[in-house]
């Protein structure tokens, strides 16, 4: 898993540009990108508990929060992180992942190189038992 967020870290090759009008902030760059999709999360769910051999994926939160769980299939404990609006979350292959999503719900996009959108959404999608070791108060 490796987090940032697009309005802090952004490192070359991406960039940002910011005039009178507002801010326009590079999230990729010559990636192969082949599937978008925008995920909406009511109030206090769990999403995930699953693995891609195939896929990466980029989570990007647009509204609200989540805690994000992720451990390698062959890790036994699993490891979280918080992630608020404008973090961008790269989940590589083999990474098992789950989302917490806090009181208020969110919404997040999800950019994937590999299967994961149309009739191949679960092509590539492994289901686990939940990675949640213990519920994190996700009030940030």
């Amino acid at each position: 898993m490796i987090k940032k967020n697009i309005y802090k870290n952004i490192r070359s090759p991406l960039q940002s540009f910011k005039d009178k009008r507002g801010l326009i902030v590079d999230v990729f760059y010559k990636k192969n990108i082949s599937h978008v999709a925008i995920i909406s999360s009511k109030p206090n769910v769990i999403r995930g508990n699953h693995f891609h051999k195939k896929t990466t994926q980029y989570i990007l939160i647009t509204k609200g929060s989540l805690v994000y769980w992720y451990k390698d299939i062959n890790d036994k404990k699993s490891k979280h992180a918080k992630a608020k609006i404008g973090d961008l979350i790269e989940t590589p292959p083999y990474e098992i992942h789950a989302l917490e999503i806090g009181k208020a719900g969110n919404e997040f996009l999800v950019f994937s190189e590999g299967l994961r959108g149309g009739k191949d959404y679960e092509k590539d999608t492994f289901r686990v038992e939940s990675i949640i070791e213990k519920k994190i108060k996700n009030s940030f």
